[in-house]
């Protein structure tokens, strides 16, 4: 049985067992860190993360019972076995209490010794795995593929072929069109699925949040670090690390975020030295990454580091078909949330919505369609029900409405406009016969939201 990859830590004050132990436990593949003494040990245990620990029990600077508290305070996780030349049954009953995995008697027998890892090792990933059984029966599955067009056919085949990849992966698309889904699909069906699974929204926090967020603190290391602080690199070790809007992640923190995935460390906020981590990295952004570069606000060899693998997901308006499809999923989910019967779309309700440009996509139209429930008593729902957010749909458009006042009219044109040209926001401009900076304008004073990259 090989161990590839499985790091030891050994803790010995003996040169002479160490080299013996060493020897032994290296032809079984076990990737060996050794140490001393408790102090030794500790440091060590911060920096290289070892899947597990073998310690005599006398050392230089104290037993391994005063080892184990301070190594179950990094992480309880991890396994310990404890060696000693003078076992007692108390000394063992106080050892099991303390935290350790094992206790064995000097002399050891090194096949002995092999099989006591081998099960200590065996016992904490099945501990892993159940928990991570009992965190996805928790969550409700949703399906990122649903509908019939080609292009989720597309989307579901690129991501069947990158979902076993250990490389990086960018997943772009407009807002609300379903990146996260996506990727917590493509972490499940991965080959760290029973690994922690980690997300950050790296627009949601400022800089100074955002790096103790990421990489953890030390104590005191700044104003109001009161205390020690394991940050979201550190949590996803072994699993997947997701950063959504990456796009808006500070120039001052890439450098860092580069060294995680091309060295395999970091270092927390404070701290003096890097530590270890093994992660895999899904980004997903909707903003266009190479005119960042372009524009010096996003570093280039980040960037062609994490695009490596990138995947598109595509809009609603490049799959009108599934909008029906899409449509019904959603509200037999709201059904079930909100306690409801079984709620039908007509017709004209579907045409409305088929006919809409859904710059928030399927966010938006879980929006458009929870409100319409919650605001209609009647179990079928009509193109009157559904409220949009940027355009009422439900009008053809030739008509004109003579109750609408003239920014209510011109609003609409706009949008139209706006939906004509895809959400180009300079070709809708020239389309209106006004300056670019003109519709921006109005843009913000009439609430028109139009995605980021289609600005320009």
């Amino acid at each position: 049985m090989t161990h590839a990859n499985t790091r030891l830590l050994f803790v010995e004050d003996d040169a002479a067992i160490r080299f013996a132990i060493r020897d032994f436990l290296e032809g079984f593949d076990f990737d060996l860190i050794e140490a001393p003494s408790c102090a030794d040990a500790e440091a060590a245990f911060i920096e290289h993360r070892p899947d597990i620990v073998l310690s005599d029990y006398m050392l230089t600077d104290g037993t391994a019972l005063d080892l184990l508290p301070r190594l179950r305070a990094v992480n309880a996780n991890v396994p310990v076995v404890v060696l000693t030349g003078h076992g007692t049954v108390e000394l063992a009953v106080q050892a099991m209490k303390q935290g350790a995995d094992d206790f064995l008697t000097k002399p050891v027998a090194l096949p002995a010794l092999l099989v006591v890892l081998q099960r200590a090792l065996e016992r904490q990933r099945d501990r892993q795995q159940q928990l991570a059984r009992t965190a996805r029966q928790r969550r409700v599955a949703i399906d990122p593929f649903v509908g019939t067009s080609a292009a989720i056919r597309k989307l579901r085949e690129q991501a069947e072929r990158v979902a076993t990849a250990e490389r990086p992966i960018l997943i772009l698309g407009e807002t609300g069109a379903g990146k996260g889904i996506l990727t917590r699909w493509i972490h499940t069906h991965g080959l760290r699925s029973d690994q922690p699974f980690v997300d950050l929204n790296c627009a949601s926090l400022p800089r100074e949040l955002l790096e103790s967020e990421l990489f953890g603190h030390e104590r005191g290391s700044f104003t109001g670090a009161v205390a020690q602080k394991t940050g979201l690199v550190e949590l996803a070790h072994r699993g997947t690390l997701f950063l959504d809007e990456i796009g808006d992640l500070e120039l001052i923190l890439q450098p860092k975020l580069l060294k995680v995935l091309e060295e395999q460390v970091f270092r927390r906020v404070g701290a003096l030295r890097d530590r270890q981590v093994d992660v895999r990295l899904i980004a997903a952004t909707h903003q266009d990454l190479s005119r960042l570069v372009g524009e010096n606000r996003f570093r280039s060899d980040l960037y062609f580091r994490i695009s490596t693998i990138p995947i598109i997901v595509p809009s609603l308006r490049d799959r009108v078909e599934d909008i029906p499809i899409l449509a019904r999923q959603l509200l037999d989910r709201l059904a079930i949330e909100l306690g409801k019967p079984r709620i039908e779309l007509t017709a004209d309700a579907q045409r409305a919505l088929a006919r809409y440009g859904w710059p928030g996509n399927i966010r938006e139209l879980r929006n458009v369609l929870e409100r319409a429930v919650l605001l209609s008593a009647r179990q079928e729902l009509r193109a009157e029900d559904l409220s949009f957010e940027s355009v009422a749909a439900s009008a053809p458009s030739g008509e004109v409405d003579l109750e609408l006042t003239l920014d209510e009219l011109q609003r609409r044109h706009i949008v139209r406009v706006l939906q004509a040209v895809q959400g180009h926001v300079e070709q809708a401009a020239a389309k209106l016969g006004v300056p670019r900076s003109t519709l921006y304008q109005k843009l913000k004073a009439m609430q028109i939201v139009v995605p980021r990259e289609r600005q320009r």
